[in-house]
């Protein structure tokens, strides 16, 4: 497409041609809220291998985990909510079919984040003290405040490693096709400290609009990225699908029963259901989705 200098409208190809193996991948959104699913459907397309995720997993994790797409997790949790363990993810804990798996308390995940988002290395905090999370992850140091307290003592703190991410992908409501996005449901899921800890951000969106209409559908500022933070935005209306984008749509809970009933299968179950939503591109999803509501209603 023709773009101005500042035009920074990418089709979904694009922006996994853009990647590589081995990235570690920052994936935004929190369980099955929000998810830029259009992107993770487009990696499972792609031949790209070897990738670090880095999520507040939902099915985005499962997916890739299933195709074999991950070498090493870095997670706090997987969920799909309604659906307690996300049925993929609970297969490859099971059968060890992740290689490198790094579970870290939630606290633990969006402080590792805040630091790669300030270039720092690390930064220090209490939770993790006394878990199983430094019993797991051994690597993991703590260190000893330079400070001490009144009474003389030195507290000692979990050193929090920086999730540094080689590209972080999220989904926002709206958009300009500069690059500042808002969001307009309840909840902004950290998709800022994602982008802000990596060296790419792409964005997809239910709509590219002009600048000026990003403050049209709420009367309250929501602008959660500037232009700064984002390399590409992508307009994929429905991209978020079958996770929530509210206030544009809820969570498709007959999609995301299908989809964990298939999951948690047989091999032939699974494959049925990747015949009919997963083999083609993204209108080719779309459609066949469209069709499963009218058979649902």
């Amino acid at each position: 497409m023709s773009r101005t200098p500042r035009d920074k409208r990418m089709s979904i190809d694009e922006v996994v041609a853009s990647l590589e193996d081995g990235m570690t991948i920052g994936i935004g959104g929190w369980g099955p809220r929000r998810k830029p699913m259009a992107l993770v459907r487009a990696i499972l397309r792609s031949d790209l291998t070897d990738l670090t995720i880095v999520s507040w997993g939902g099915a985005d994790v499962g997916l890739l985990a299933r195709a074999g797409k991950i070498r090493r997790l870095v997670y706090a949790f997987v969920s799909l909510d309604t659906v307690p363990l996300e049925p993929h993810f609970q297969r490859a804990r099971q059968y060890g079919t992740i290689p490198e798996v790094v579970e870290l308390d939630e606290g633990m995940f969006q402080t590792g984040l805040k630091a790669a988002s300030e270039r720092l290395p690390f930064l220090p905090m209490r939770a993790g003290l006394g878990s199983d999370v430094l019993v797991n992850n051994p690597w993991i140091k703590t260190v000893a405040s330079p400070y001490a307290e009144p009474d003389g003592t030195v507290e000692t703190f979990v050193a929090v490693p920086a999730l540094r991410l080689d590209v972080a992908l999220v989904h926002l409501n709206r958009a300009d096709q500069h690059g500042n996005a808002t969001y307009l449901g309840p909840d902004p899921y950290f998709d800022d400290l994602f982008a802000m800890a990596a060296d790419r951000t792409y964005l997809s969106v239910e709509r590219v609009v002009d600048t000026a209409g990003l403050t049209t559908d709420t009367p309250v500022q929501r602008l959660l990225l500037s232009r700064m933070l984002v390399t590409g935005v992508v307009e994929t209306p429905n991209g978020a699908h079958f996770t929530d984008c509210r206030p544009d749509y809820p969570r498709d809970e007959r999609f995301q029963r299908a989809y964990a009933a298939a999951a948690g299968g047989s091999d032939e179950d699974w494959a049925a259901f990747e015949s009919r939503f997963l083999s083609g591109d993204e209108a080719a999803y779309q459609a066949a989705v469209r069709t499963f509501t009218e058979e649902q209603a």
